[in-house]
């Protein structure tokens, strides 16, 4: 079990790797967010690591492999990667880390345990991390997860909206799960009005869905 991640004030570390390494004492979160958004803004690097050494915990940002990894090396050493679809992920990522360190991103998206998972295909890692949602339970906290990213509930009350106005080529992954849990779940698909966006998964409400999304709204 990881050891809480308590408040007040904290030591970081960020690293980019050429020596130049940066230690900040801060008060809260949103002045470590401001630090760490100016010292990876002032830098062109692969690769950025924010260490928390007294919880021994990491964030690794990596925009040259478009993926972010989390450590926890305390307790029970463990680390998992999330493969990155858009440049503007990277600092909110940081932002979760200062705010609850690894447990902090745990609605983020798609953590895997193995690097070598984030190769395959966008529409077979979707489909592997829905397997992982044994439970109605556990599979309905994932569908909001996703809806509560960038969805929202039809004017009409009739629907569910996934990926407002993305493309078909954003969130493959996340798709690819969404479909997969909305299928297990049993429920219904619609065909979205032709003026939404190609990207978006329209679906009926359900009294399942109503009550975990309102604790994500």
């Amino acid at each position: 079990m990881a050891r809480p991640y308590s408040p007040g004030p904290k030591q970081f570390v960020f690293v980019v790797g050429d020596g130049n390494d940066q230690q900040v004492s801060v008060r809260d979160a949103q002045e470590a967010y401001v630090a760490f958004s100016a010292f990876f803004r002032g830098r062109d690097s692969d690769t950025y690591t924010i260490e928390d050494e007294p919880a021994g915990q990491s964030l690794v940002l990596m925009p040259g492999q478009g993926v972010i990894a989390r450590i926890e090396a305390a307790d029970q050493p463990r680390s998992e990667y999330l493969q990155v679809d858009r440049a503007n992920r990277y600092l909110p990522s940081a932002m979760l880390f200062f705010e609850n360190g690894y447990a902090g991103l745990d609605r983020f998206g798609q953590w895997f345990s193995d690097l070598a998972d984030l190769d395959a295909s966008p529409e077979t890692r979707g489909a592997a991390r829905a397997a992982t949602f044994t439970t109605e339970a556990a599979a309905i906290q994932e569908v909001a997860r996703i809806w509560a990213d960038s969805g929202y509930v039809d004017p009409s009350d009739q629907y569910y909206v996934f990926f407002d106005s993305h493309d078909v080529g954003d969130d493959r992954a996340e798709r690819a799960e969404l479909l997969k849990l909305i299928e297990s779940l049993g429920i219904e698909r619609v065909d979205a009005p032709a003026e939404a966006a190609e990207g978006e998964v329209w679906v009926r409400t359900d009294t399942r869905l109503d009550v975990e999304f309102e604790r994500w709204s």
